[in-house]
């Protein structure tokens, strides 16, 4: 008899397992397949597995991402195009490679539009419905912010005047036009290049100063071949994440907000992680031999003025009239509140 019953125990304990793993390896119902250029390991990607993980446990296995790290699946334009003939559902992407698609994206990549991380929150709050109708309008659905955060000039020589880096082989985004405008009006020639081309580009020369946040000068080794960095943040740069909204859409409503409420969640931890991530590398470059420069006083506010032009010379072309009111409304905003 209690061998009788001891069977039964062990047999329910087997059959629950074999569910359990069964429901684990099941087709999900619903599969993003989703590519981004963020290096596998780094923060970014580490975090989207866990928004991931959590999402398919939520949805008992029925909701999946299956994630492309590391440009694998070609940059953010390749992704997007990917995305356009359904082999891909969403993508992490860079301001640089969505403003194409949406050029109000673009506006807060202004160079020194902002001075402190708090107002880079207050601006993206405010701006963040409309930059979700922008982007619904083109087929995508906004997921979550994300985050390279302020990014400083790196040379393989020091650059502290404007008739420096004049003197420099300057790289811009490649499809980034307010860089290119900005930089131009400088008086520096930029040459456009995708970022999976910057490090090469370093090593044989081609270029000598890039942009880039303190960790992702780590992440991508920028920092080998560019041992020098500017100290006054350059701009801010960030991304999104974004879903093939006809394919979102076709979730359950349930769903569609357990991903959403999902993502606020571990994204606003991401952009913690990666503001922490800058902080602590600034220490670990310098271990390794880069060298911070002061800027010259004078020609950084030569820069700040030229970036004033460089707004008023992209509304209506590199992102609209209207976007770049409601940003600077909105930093006037907090910084009165911020006295």
């Amino acid at each position: 008899m209690c061998f009788c019953k001891r069977s039964l125990q062990l047999f329910i304990i087997f059959f629950c397992a074999l569910l359990i793993s069964s429901q684990a390896h099941a087709k999900p119902k619903y599969l993003f397949k989703i590519a981004t250029i963020a290096p596998d390991g780094s923060i970014w990607t580490k975090r989207f597995r866990d928004f991931a993980e959590e999402v398919g446990e939520k949805s008992k296995g029925e909701v999946r991402f299956k994630v492309y790290p590391g440009g694998i699946m070609g940059d953010d334009r390749a992704v997007y195009r990917k995305m356009r003939i359904g082999q891909l559902h969403g993508g992490g992407f860079t301001m640089t490679g969505i403003g194409s698609v949406v050029g109000d994206f673009r506006v807060m990549g202004l160079p020194f539009l902002f001075r402190s991380y708090e107002e880079v929150d207050y601006v993206i709050q405010g701006l963040t419905p409309s930059l979700s109708k922008s982007f619904s309008k083109k087929g995508l659905e906004l997921i979550a912010m994300t985050e390279v955060g302020f990014v400083y000039s790196m040379s393989n020589s020091p650059v502290s005047t404007l008739s420096a880096l004049k003197k420099r082989k300057v790289w811009s985004p490649e499809g980034d036009p307010i860089s290119v405008a900005y930089l131009q009006t400088l008086g520096v020639a930029p040459l456009p290049l995708g970022v999976p081309d910057v490090l090469t580009s370093l090593q044989t020369g081609m270029i000598e100063t890039v942009f880039n946040s303190m960790y992702g000068s780590i992440v991508l080794q920028w920092f080998t071949k560019a041992n020098y960095i500017t100290d006054i943040p350059f701009g801010y740069a960030y991304g999104a994440l974004l879903l093939d909204r006809k394919k979102f859409v076709k979730l359950p409503d349930s769903y569609q907000s357990m991903i959403k409420e999902t993502a606020m969640k571990h994204f606003s931890q991401l952009i913690s992680d990666t503001r922490k991530s800058n902080n602590d590398s600034r220490k670990v470059l310098q271990d390794n031999g880069v060298t911070m420069v002061t800027p010259d006083p004078e020609d950084l506010q030569i820069m700040h003025n030229m970036s004033k032009k460089t707004a008023k010379q992209m509304q209506g072309t590199a992102f609209s009239q209207e976007i770049y009111q409601e940003t600077t409304r909105l930093l006037d905003e907090f910084r009165k509140q911020d006295k």
